[in-house]
């Protein structure tokens, strides 16, 4: 039996506990400092390295970026967004081996109206990101929740892209932008030009909004009474004000900061909330649902973890501004829930986020993009997406329904819920459906619900 005042000091026996080889597994001779998965031990160098071309393959390898485009970046001061406007002013450096050459801007969307924040919150908050914005050199456009009130109706339209000319692939596209380049005696720096003419024209200080909008935006998050719909809400009210501020200022893509951990909780919440229709177009490199803007998310390809270790190491700063779900418990929404389990199973099977992300990189639309354009009858005017309206009778339903021209029967699809011990359950969905099946309500009300 152990004795209080007994002594090991010379009895134990110290023992070395294995260890990972601390070589990076790239170079062979640096010194690992992060081990990004099981066996895949980085030094500083490697891992910036890798880090970088990631981001420039992944625009390589799709092409849809063509040079001299007006792209849009769209910025929430998060790890995600933060390291992906480093990458872009990283491509567009000169001594870049691959430079990029597109004109990037910034948008952020300050969403402090609808999490909550206090006038000096958000304030503040707007101020530490515009110091970040006037430090990369990019024109920036800062962007009110609170607006979206006062956007036209023609944002729940989409807008058919411009048809392709004979010759106008990236490469003829590239040929032309050397050609303009050659002629104006040498390469120019597109990003700092348009940064002084964005600053000559823009204001930086923070744009006034009526008081019946802040008040309108209170009264629809009051409306809605789970956290899973504001989130969903909140997701719709900031595609479409991104969307307009490109359209508005010339930008013909947008990128988005989306992770490949994001992407993973997106893909498995929105099967939950019954939008697996659209999860090509959700999860994708590139959307193309709204015909003269595409939307991109080059960071796709990087895990959470990957972020985090290049925004510490080298230094990419970034705001942190709370949000609806901030210190929520994890069954507080949907997304939320899953978000939590997803984490959960990562930390023990690390394979997990990979193996969703690829499963989602096999989905594919069952319409092509131009036909989903030109019929814009069966696209839903708050997502864009292809509506899918054919109702299944389940299996064993011996429910007799209202006939589709009967005057009893609401429009739209229905969900068929089995209950306990009470049969088959119909719910309609009445929130969205009286106005995508184009009854007498305006489109332009469609913001105003």
């Amino acid at each position: 039996m152990c004795q209080v005042d007994e002594e090991y000091n010379g009895h134990l026996e110290k023992i070395s506990l294995p260890t990972l080889s601390k070589k990076c597994v790239k170079c062979k001779d640096g010194t690992a400092v992060l081990i990004i998965r099981v066996g895949d031990a980085f030094c500083r160098d490697c891992f910036k390295e890798y880090f970088i071309h990631k981001f420039r393959a992944m625009l390589g390898k799709n092409r849809v970026i063509f040079p001299g485009e007006k792209v849009l970046l769209a910025v929430s001061g998060g790890p995600a967004s933060s390291s992906m406007l480093s990458q872009v002013q990283e491509g567009l450096s000169r001594d870049a081996p691959k430079k990029l050459r597109f004109v990037p801007g910034i948008v952020f969307v300050d969403e402090g109206g609808a999490c909550g924040l206090s006038v000096e919150e958000r304030q503040r908050a707007i101020a530490q990101l515009e110091s970040i914005f006037r430090e990369k050199g990019f024109p920036y456009h800062v962007v009110h929740l609170e607006q979206v009130f006062s956007l036209p109706g023609s944002v729940l339209e989409a807008v058919s892209s411009a048809p392709e000319q004979p010759g106008s692939s990236y490469k003829a596209a590239v040929d032309q932008f050397i050609q303009n380049s050659r002629g104006e005696h040498g390469l120019m720096e597109p990003s700092v030009e348009d940064a002084e003419s964005g600053f000559a024209q823009l204001s930086t200080q923070d744009p006034t909004y009526p008081t019946e909008h802040r008040l309108a935006l209170e009264r629809l998050l009051a409306s809605v009474r789970t956290l899973t719909a504001k989130e969903d809400l909140l997701q719709t009210l900031r595609q479409h004000l991104i969307l307009h501020t490109a359209r508005v200022h010339g930008y013909t893509k947008v990128m988005m900061g989306d992770s490949c951990s994001r992407l993973a909780v997106k893909l498995l919440s929105s099967i939950s909330l019954g939008r697996g229709a659209s999860l090509a177009t959700d999860t994708g490199f590139s959307d193309t649902r709204y015909g003269d803007v595409v939307i991109v998310r080059p960071m796709r390809d990087y895990s959470s973890k990957e972020i985090a270790f290049y925004n510490r190491m080298f230094n990419v700063p970034s705001v942190f501004i709370p949000g609806l779900d901030t210190k929520t418990p994890e069954k507080a929404s949907i997304q939320r829930l899953t978000e939590s389990f997803v984490t959960k199973l990562q930390a023990d099977f690390p394979s997990t986020v990979s193996t969703i992300y690829r499963t989602s990189e096999k989905l594919h639309s069952a319409r092509t993009p131009q036909s989903a354009i030109t019929d814009l009858t069966s696209k839903c005017l708050l997502c864009m997406c292809a509506i899918d309206t054919n109702t299944v009778r389940a299996p064993g339903d011996s429910t007799t329904h209202p006939s589709p021209g009967s005057p009893d029967r609401v429009p739209g699809p229905m969900l068929f819920i089995w209950g306990p011990g009470s049969g088959l359950w119909e719910w309609r969905l009445l929130f969205i459906r009286p106005v995508i099946c184009n009854s007498r309500l305006e489109r332009s009300v469609v913001l105003q619900l």
